[in-house]
């Protein structure tokens, strides 16, 4: 692994999400305790982390999403689902499920690092 890419790996890590506790998730003003930092560059900092980390989650989702749906559309599956099956079941627009079908295929058939 190069320098580059050791880097790069780093940065795309994201921030430990912690899970709020139901009580805390019931108070619409709570979000990750944020409402308790006073010094606004530390509440800059953990939300940019927040922000970061949620952003790196759901790029994450989304890739897992476009391989599932590669492999349900996968014509050499038996109950194979067309690409209007699969929007369905994902609440996307056809046109959006042959997109993500051909992604999954492309994450699926290329070797990850």
């Amino acid at each position: 692994m190069t320098e580059f890419e050791r880097n790069e790996r780093q940065r795309l890590r994201p921030a430990p999400l912690l899970f709020e506790p139901s009580q805390a998730t019931a108070d619409p003003e709570h979000f990750f305790d944020l409402e308790s930092l006073e010094d606004p560059r530390e509440l800059l900092a953990r939300a940019t982390e927040l922000t970061q980390a949620f952003r790196a989650a759901t790029d994450r989702s989304v890739e897992f999403q476009a391989m599932a749906a590669a492999q349900l559309a996968d014509p050499r599956r038996f109950d194979r689902l067309t690409a209007a099956d699969v929007a369905e079941r994902a609440e996307w627009t056809e046109d959006y499920a042959k997109k993500m079908i051909e992604f999954g295929r492309s994450l699926l058939d290329s070797p990850r690092a």
